[in-house]
């Protein structure tokens, strides 16, 4: 428990990266925020798919919605679930003044490469969501992109994910501002919240067994290290602090696939690695037990990405593309969504015959 709190004092956001009935109703998300400083938590549609595919709890509204389209279902039964976290987080969201204490929902993964499908669904979710500390997830490939521009001139309070590279986070954070600097032509406050997900550990999956022993599960960390020196280039860049003088908030990078995914290495890897003030790292629910348990706060992530051009270097002397690599993942990251998006709708509908045929 000390070192969530020590990692949460040098000033980064510990969020969950899961939610279920269960954890609700059970107090257990309550006492993660008591006991273990969560404050914030992250959803998508594989976590939905497990909650929804593992519990009775959804069984009832299930039984209730005979005729409603599976996605109409699975959204109300999101924001229902999001909605009591939020409640939850809201003292935070509070006392913070807006900067921590959020939850996230995704928009549907069909609409990844659908600009205008996308806009419009981010904007419809906050709306039926009605909480402030909502987070709508939109991707930032490069038809998300205009959505969240969109989304943000709009006010809805947008998470960038599947981010996977520097250049992806960058266009992410240009595409935020472009939004923010519209509204302050506009006359509209321009402190419209946002996040932007660097997705991390897939890296090093994506290379395992490919690259020389000493390079094993170096290059996400490798990459995040860049990213985090274009993030704190931002900040101090006359662009984002005359938004910033006008009243526009920062987006906060956010670290997401935090969890180990090679048995052999340490299971707070990443979580050890990229402690960094004013960031965010979601973590799965069994990553955020095992740093309270046995985890160590060290120094935090050095401003000039430390190592990672040198790391980096080696990675291409064996043979890794990084671009390439990095459009590959995004591609293979909404892919993956796309196919649990669709195995939580077999999943509801599933449920919903077995259940007419029970009654």
């Amino acid at each position: 428990m000390d070192s969530t709190r020590k990692l949460h004092e040098l000033g980064q956001s510990l969020w969950l990266d899961n939610i279920t009935r269960d954890m609700l109703n059970s107090g257990t998300l309550k006492r993660y925020i008591d006991e273990l400083s969560v404050t914030g938590l992250t959803s998508n549609p594989t976590i939905f798919d497990n909650a929804i595919r593992h519990s009775a709890m959804y069984d009832a509204d299930i039984q209730a919605s005979s005729g409603k389209p599976s996605e109409e279902l699975f959204f109300e039964l999101a924001l229902a679930d999001l909605t009591r976290a939020a409640d939850l987080f809201q003292p935070v969201f509070n006392r913070t003044d807006g900067v921590d204490g959020w939850v996230s929902l995704e928009v549907s993964p069909l609409l990844a490469h659908d600009t205008n499908r996308t806009s419009a669904a981010a904007r419809d979710l906050h709306r039926r969501g009605g909480k402030p500390n909502l987070f709508i997830k939109i991707p930032g490939t490069a038809e998300g992109l205009p959505a969240i521009e969109a989304a943000i001139f709009a006010g809805v309070p947008v998470n960038v994910t599947l981010l996977f590279s520097r250049e992806q986070y960058v266009a992410a954070a240009e595409a935020y501002l472009r939004g923010v600097e519209r509204r302050i032509e506009a006359g509209l406050n321009p402190a419209v919240a946002s996040v932007a997900s660097l997705f991390v550990s897939r890296w090093d999956v994506a290379v395992s067994g490919k690259v020389p022993a000493e390079l094993t599960n170096r290059l996400g960390i490798a990459i995040a290290q860049r990213a985090y020196r274009a993030y704190l280039e931002l900040l101090a860049s006359p662009r984002f602090q005359r938004a910033a003088n006008a009243g526009a908030r920062a987006q906060r990078l956010l670290w997401a696939s935090t969890g180990t995914k090679d048995p052999k290495a340490s299971d707070i890897l990443y979580v050890k690695a990229l402690a960094a003030p004013f960031t965010v790292d979601t973590m799965p629910e069994g990553t955020l037990k095992a740093f309270a348990d046995h985890g160590e706060v060290g120094g935090a992530l050095a401003p000039d990405g430390g190592d990672c051009e040198t790391v980096l270097s080696s990675f291409a002397k064996a043979g890794v593309d990084v671009d390439v690599l990095a459009a590959r993942l995004q591609e293979e990251g909404a892919a993956s969504f796309v196919k649990s998006w669709n195995d939580l709708m077999t999943c509801i509908e599933s449920k919903r015959v077995t259940m007419r045929k029970a009654s």
